[in-house]
């Protein structure tokens, strides 16, 4: 169950409640009874390792073109030097 703030927009009260989603949001301040507005804050998202990029999730597709490319490259040389 995800973790919601709260700020009250009377007493600057900040509080958290842990809620479901299908929970309705507080509205009011457990301390003056005011309204309050849910704070969003910033999630940090770290990607680490390899396959983020596309040709980095593409590796064995993209040597087997490089080395088909080569072969009729040096078909080629073979044609050209007879």
């Amino acid at each position: 169950m995800p973790t919601y703030a709260y700020r009250c927009t009377a007493c600057a009260y900040e509080f958290e409640a842990v809620q479901k989603f299908s929970d309705d949001p507080i509205t009011t301040c457990p301390q003056c009874g005011e309204p309050v507005k849910r704070v969003i804050f910033p999630a940090g998202i770290v990607f680490k390792g390899s396959g983020w990029y596309i040709n980095d999730s593409r590796k064995s597709s993209g040597s087997d073109s490089s080395s088909s490319s080569s072969d009729s490259s040096s078909s080629t040389t073979t044609k050209a030097a007879d």
